[in-house]
């Protein structure tokens, strides 16, 4: 065949799980009964959607109780005041002593002080009624709930269920050390310093379909994991159709080498010994002459030639057991060969 230089662009592919940015544990802030599951097992919520609530009863009791105490506290700091306001007339007419003008000086001060402390209370008690109520913190879907209404909520211990944020989502790899030296090369800067700049990620399902949303980089991991010898890289992809939900494996599709000019041979056409590659190049006079070659990607059954070969020179693809180096040959095309060429242009495709 006679070689020929045409546009190429090699992918890599990496496998990736998919996983939600926002993943919240749903846990409760005060210890009580159950008493409302609020919504449906998977459902999609908006943030501020109630989810649960707890049994108010309790915590009623404890805010009345918290309010009377704050209006106990008010009224010994209106006597207090009172008390102080008398005894300051009493201590400039000297009918007192100075020790009781200052124990009144400081009963009314802690006084004010305690009505300070029972205000904190009687906020810690509003607070408490307001945490029975559990609302959604943010859009999302939610999990199957862990628990059911009768059941005893521990405060911050018990997982009630967890919301998941779908739109967007990532994607998380990781990238072995030689593709991340070659990305470097290619993109002239650490990968990660300007997404902007990244390659364009695509995304092929389980089933093999295309994702129809192309990825961007969002993040790269600052060091390389000393036992997997790898760096953890994470795409995010649109996902208005929540296709995509956590915990997928999915393959990511990145061009790693783009060229306008390549040439491209068949893998047959290439003799493989000691880790050097060579080809039959069939000279001016139909003299074959072994040429040395370097390729290190491979496109479905061909090989992509960084050096060693030039457009317009021949390669012999078939017979090469029976070429010697020198040897006279008589060249044919291969695609005149009338068994060959269907599955040469198969290859190709």
């Amino acid at each position: 065949m006679e070689v020929k230089g045409g546009p190429i662009t090699v992918y890599d592919e990496f496998v990736a799980q998919t996983q939600a940015p926002d993943t919240i544990e749903i846990r409760a802030q005060v210890t009580g009964l159950l008493e409302q599951q609020e919504f449906a097992d998977g459902a999609r919520v908006r943030k501020g959607d109630l989810l649960y609530v707890i049994d108010q009863r309790p915590f009623e009791a404890q805010l009345a109780q918290a309010k009377a105490n704050v209006a106990q506290a008010q009224a010994n700091l209106i006597n207090a005041q009172q008390n102080l306001a008398r005894n300051g007339r009493l201590i400039a007419q000297k009918a007192i002593s100075q020790q009781d003008y200052d124990t009144a000086v400081a009963q009314e001060k802690a006084n004010g002080a305690l009505v300070d402390a029972q205000k904190a209370l009687l906020r810690d008690a509003e607070l408490n009624l307001e945490f029975t109520t559990i609302r959604a913190r943010r859009d999302g879907v939610m999990s199957s709930s862990l628990v059911k209404p009768g059941a005893l909520i521990t405060a911050q211990q018990t997982l009630m269920a967890t919301l998941y944020s779908n739109d967007p989502m990532w994607a998380i790899f990781s990238l072995s050390e030689d593709k991340l030296l070659e990305l470097q090369k290619r993109l002239k800067h650490p990968p990660g310093e300007r997404p902007d700049q990244a390659p364009p990620f695509r995304i092929k399902l389980a089933d093999g379909s295309d994702y129809a949303s192309p990825g961007k980089l969002n993040f790269v991991d600052a060091a390389i994991d000393q036992k997997s010898g790898t760096l953890q890289v994470r795409i995010s992809l649109p996902n208005p159709e929540r296709l995509l939900r956590p915990g997928l494996f999915v393959r990511v599709i990145v061009p790693s080498f783009e060229n306008s000019n390549a040439i491209r041979i068949p893998q047959r056409s290439i003799r493989e010994l000691q880790g050097t590659k060579s080809v039959y190049v069939v000279s001016a006079g139909d003299k074959a002459e072994e040429r040395p070659v370097v390729a290190s990607r491979r496109v479905d059954n061909d090989w992509v030639i960084d050096s060693g070969l030039a457009a317009g020179e021949r390669i012999i693809v078939d017979g090469i057991g029976k070429v010697r180096p020198g040897g006279q040959v008589r060249p044919v095309l291969a695609a005149a060969a009338p068994a060959a060429a269907p599955s040469e242009a198969t290859a190709r495709n």
